[in-house]
């Protein structure tokens, strides 16, 4: 199997499907499911609170993408133009040279419990960690199915966190960090009810209250990386110039955290439409990638990339606290679709490609720029809705398209103009 499919884009929506199908990466049962809204209000009705209706984005496929030597086609939900094209677009530049590599962790999330009214904090870090075994002996009974799927508890770690705002009275607290494998969960649920049970033996050692007892999403146990080698000559009859301003971009963003902030949004255009498309919690996925940006105390680009020896190389290391069971998941319809698609079936392997979707868009954002400018080539995949907007019918959308694009003019102004002219001749 190939995700190489040459005019791709070009294709309608049931053409892109039959190709897909035909390839064996869509079973028939799935292509009505893949028609129609995969959501039913009764579904969504199990999902969320107060359910009146479901909400609809475009559930689109990137190609071209190789990973670890394997060919995926990688679903992506998102309603931003350009974005899916961009990507399919790096991807198959990336083929050039054998495509991704990437790796990720083991699924460890933190859990944290927070001890407060402390007065003594050596004595009371000194009764956590005396009774460390205890604790951990505790909170491995709480998830057997977990450790018979080869999870379960990895650590506990004890830490002192001060308050100490200017102007404010200080607060010393003890904060307990637990570590807890999820394998193929996110494990937000399982890693909570074991802060809550650990809650009250740690009371009962401290003589303390605790108060807070929840995940973190910061996962920084939980880091997915992928790279990228792509030589100059891939990017044209300019590329050297092109890949030394790809990593000029990357090295302002490194040194401003204003354009850093712009260069990671960028990144997770391609994060958070995956894990729309699988289900996951893309606000927890962003706390963590933004958080983990800081780390070093500026906000700094998750990427990098160097021009070497003619050879464009980049990296992204990212927390990624995804999973391919639990929660929305199983409920819904087109997720499960979208995984079999996209051929994963564990959490790292769902890590591995987001992080090489993630990088993948960095370089296709930082290529526009180090080009044409990001705006023309996002007006032109732009022009469609546009066209819309301006009234056009779907038979008219492609004559109002290539217009605006051969003019250069991306008004909704214009295409009603345009639109005005057609339906005058017609």
């Amino acid at each position: 199997m190939t995700s190489r499919i040459p005019g791709f884009y070009r294709l309608d929506p049931d053409a892109r499907l039959a190709a897909l199908s035909e390839r064996a990466v869509v079973p028939s049962e799935c292509v009505e499911r893949y028609r129609t809204q995969g959501l039913t209000l009764q579904d969504a009705d199990l999902m969320v609170e107060n359910v009146i209706s479901t909400f609809a984005l475009p559930n689109a496929v990137a190609v071209n993408f190789r990973i670890n030597g394997v060919d995926r086609f990688v679903p992506m939900v998102v309603e931003e133009p350009s974005v899916v094209a961009a990507v399919s677009n790096m991807a198959r530049l990336a083929r050039v040279s054998g495509g991704f590599t990437a790796d990720a962790d083991d699924g460890v999330m933190i859990g944290q419990i927070q001890v407060v009214g402390v007065t003594d904090v050596e004595a009371t870090v000194a009764a956590i960690e005396g009774a460390r075994d205890e604790l951990i002996a505790c909170a491995s009974g709480i998830h057997p199915r977990l450790v018979e799927r080869g999870g379960g508890m990895r650590g506990l770690e004890v830490r002192h966190v001060r308050y100490d705002e200017p102007g404010y009275p200080p607060e010393d607290m003890v904060v307990v960090h637990f570590l807890l494998d999820c394998v193929d969960a996110m494990g937000a649920n399982m890693v909570n009810t074991v802060a809550e049970r650990l809650a009250g033996p740690i009371e009962s050692l401290t003589g303390c209250r605790v108060a807070l007892r929840i995940l973190s999403n910061l996962a920084d146990r939980r880091l997915a990386r992928a790279e990228v080698s792509v030589p100059a000559s891939a990017f044209g009859a300019d590329g050297e110039q092109v890949a030394a301003d790809i990593a000029s971009a990357w090295r302002f963003a490194w040194a401003d955290p204003y354009r850093a902030a712009t260069h990671n949004k960028g990144v997770m255009n391609g994060i958070d439409a995956v894990c729309l498309a699988t289900g996951n919690d893309w606000r927890a996925v962003e706390a963590g990638v933004h958080a983990f940006a800081a780390r070093d105390g500026q906000y700094r680009p998750v990427t990098s990339w160097r021009f070497e020896g003619g050879v464009l190389k980049g990296r992204i290391e990212v927390p990624l606290q995804i999973g391919v069971v639990g929660g929305p998941i199983k409920v819904h319809p087109t997720v499960q679709d979208n995984l079999q698609l996209m051929g994963v079936t564990t959490a790292r392997e769902l890590a591995e490609v987001m992080a090489a979707v993630g990088l993948a868009q960095n370089m296709g954002a930082l290529k526009a720029l180090a080009t044409e400018g990001i705006q023309a080539g996002h007006m032109r995949m732009h022009a469609r809705t546009i066209a819309a907007t301006a009234g056009a019918v779907p038979r008219e959308v492609p004559h109002i398209t290539a217009r605006l694009c051969g003019e250069g003019e991306f008004s909704v102004e214009r295409a009603r103009e345009l639109l005005d002219e057609i339906r005058s001749a017609g």
